[in-house]
């Protein structure tokens, strides 16, 4: 974990959170498929979870040098200014394209998501039938959560520290978006504007569930990922394939309920072709630009996993 790192290489990492950042605020796409994406994943968890009481017991007997050394300090720091800079300044930007260019969107997750799948089935060795159902039951598992209905939980305190705790889990595991669950809750449209209005009665709370969540679930993470590396990699990946049926770009809504602020969220959406979408909405379906868009991801995520493989091969 302990690497000499150049200022342009913070810079990179800084980016990287930024487009995690960026992935969160959208109900759909994950922070951690950024950090599979562009390759800090297994870094990132390892990370966090030296964030414990051997860092607390370092600090005390060596100091805060050698205790921000033990948690790999810059190398968050860097990640996690990326994550919040982004949070607070794109968050209106994301939500203001998703309601003005939704398929251009869609398209360009889509694509990201769908190239980074076939990198990371790449990845895992020697496939087995236990690796097969590992990745079956990750499938399951996303195509399960994106047919939930919404709730409308209240937006008390403990209320937004569990929803905190649950959504920050969702940011670090790839394939489900925290946004999404925090849709699923009812809370999505409380949590962003007061991100956007700096709503600290809201963004205290859930910023507590957020820290506890992201502490004790890492730890779960990397254990995981320390013992059966291949199956917790299939079962991930298997999760990053079937949100693929979250963010397919054309869908047609079924159903809608009006939140506590007015606002319509969709209950019950299916997806649909291209053809189809223009025909039941009477709208365009830019397949073209979206098709194009989708394949400048995928050629984007192809030349990310090629510049990580030739760094990795020079060092």
């Amino acid at each position: 974990m302990d690497r000499t790192r150049k200022l342009k290489d913070y810079f990179s990492l800084y980016l990287r959170g930024l487009a995690m950042g960026a992935a969160d605020v959208v109900p759909g796409v994950s922070g951690g498929t950024v950090a599979f994406i562009s390759g800090i994943y297994s870094e990132l968890i390892d990370s966090l979870r030296s964030c414990d009481h051997r860092a607390l017991k370092c600090l005390a007997q060596n100091g805060i040098k050698a205790s921000w050394a033990h948690i790999n300090g810059n190398f968050l720091l860097a990640v996690f200014a990326g994550v919040l800079t982004s949070i607070v300044s794109l968050a209106k930007l994301v939500i203001y394209l998703l309601d003005t260019q939704p398929i251009l969107v869609w398209a360009l997750f889509f694509g990201l998501v769908l190239a980074s799948s076939l990198v990371l089935l790449r990845q895992i060795p020697r496939w087995s039938f236990i690796k097969c159902a590992y990745l079956v039951c990750g499938v399951a598992i996303a195509v399960w959560v994106s047919l939930l209905k919404p709730a409308q939980l209240p937006d008390t305190w403990w209320v937004l520290s569990i929803a905190g705790s649950i959504a920050i889990c969702a940011m670090i595991l790839p394939g489900i978006s925290g946004g999404f669950l925090l849709l699923l809750m009812g809370l999505y449209s409380t949590v962003v504007s007061a991100v956007s209005e700096f709503q600290f009665g809201v963004l205290l709370p859930f910023a507590l569930g957020c820290v506890v969540g992201l502490l004790a679930f890492s730890h779960l993470l990397s254990w995981l990922l320390h013992r059966w590396k291949s199956e917790t990699m299939a079962l991930l990946t298997g999760v990053l394939l079937g949100s693929l049926n979250i963010i397919w770009p054309w869908k047609h809504t079924v159903e809608s309920i009006q939140n506590r602020h007015g606002e319509w969220i969709p209950v019950v959406q299916e997806n649909l072709m291209p053809l189809t979408y223009t025909q039941l909405t009477g709208q365009s379906s830019e397949w073209m630009a979206a098709l194009g868009i989708g394949l400048i991801a995928v050629v984007l995520v192809s030349a990310i996993e090629l510049f990580a493989t030739r760094k990795s091969v020079d060092c």
